[in-house]
């Protein structure tokens, strides 16, 4: 996976739009345009802050369902994702959870988004939605069938979840790329807004061999400079909200500031780093 080719950066900071409860979560409103309207107000605040990517998630659908996602929720994050898509030029990507990876798949195909996160691609986690097994074969060959090139960003020994078998980081991260076949892998905290410490992401950088590694959880603008001495990239999201909340919307303030303070960690290393020009599409 060329992160300099997809992100026009080699150290992309990738924001998460969580969009509000969707049609059929126990918590829908009843109106899409509501959803439609913040998540456009979101994308707009990550864009304009300067994030290199923007990934589409159903946040707000809990309790998930541990694997296929209801048709409308399919049907209401199509047509969110190619609004966004009119509103930024940017690359944009998928999470349909708790683990739909074939619905983030046909989405991302059908209005061409670049990549999607996929939560349990090998293996199996014990998680609050039951046993979740990993189903790279059925992903992989999805894909060929579509003939996209979308890329995926798997998830390994993902937040909120255990491991059945002994979790050797190691091999984790081994048999996702090299059995699972991921383009890059993501390193989380035990919990969302909770970061990954920095021995696991050397260790998971080591054993990726080159394949991009990014943090998946819990950055911030006073740690990220420690975390990507180890990284390749970084998807956020809870530390861009409002006061921090992670009910409350993206602030494009904090967004300023998390994007400066990368930045500049990656300037005082010495690295250089492509900024892409964003354009706000009226």
């Amino acid at each position: 996976m060329d992160l300099d080719q997809l992100f026009k950066t080699r150290t992309p900071i990738i924001g998460v739009v969580h969009l509000l409860p969707l049609p059929t979560s126990p918590r829908w409103g009843g109106n899409l345009k509501t959803v439609i309207d913040r998540a456009e107000q979101e994308a707009t605040a990550l864009a304009s802050g300067g994030v290199d990517g923007i990934i589409v998630e159903n946040f707000f659908d809990a309790p998930f369902t541990k694997n296929q996602v209801d048709p409308a929720v399919v049907s209401a994050m199509t047509v969110i994702v190619q609004r966004i898509q009119n509103m930024v030029t940017l690359p944009v990507g998928l999470n349909v959870l708790r683990n739909d990876a074939k619905s983030a798949m046909a989405i991302a195909s059908c209005v061409r988004a670049q990549f999607i996160r996929v939560n349990v691609l090998t293996g199996v986690m014990a998680t609050d939605q039951g046993l979740i097994e990993g189903e790279a074969h059925q992903l992989l060959r999805y894909r060929r069938e579509l003939g996209t090139d979308v890329k995926i960003l798997a998830d390994v020994l993902v937040k909120h979840a255990r491991p059945l078998s002994s979790p050797n980081l190691t091999v984790a991260v081994k048999d996702t790329i090299e059995r699972g076949l991921a383009d890059a892998v993501i390193l989380s905290g035990w919990a969302t807004g909770s970061p990954p410490n920095i021995e696991d992401l050397e260790l998971a950088c080591g054993a990726a061999n080159g394949t991009p590694v990014f943090i998946g959880s819990g950055a911030n603008w006073e740690n990220i400079a420690t975390l990507m001495q180890a990284a390749d990239g970084v998807i956020v999201s809870s530390s861009l909200k409002r006061h921090g909340r992670i009910e409350q919307p993206i602030d494009p303030i904090r967004v300023s500031q998390f994007v400066e303070a990368a930045r500049r960690s990656w300037n005082s290393k010495g690295e250089t780093k492509s900024i892409s020009s964003v354009t706000i599409r009226s």
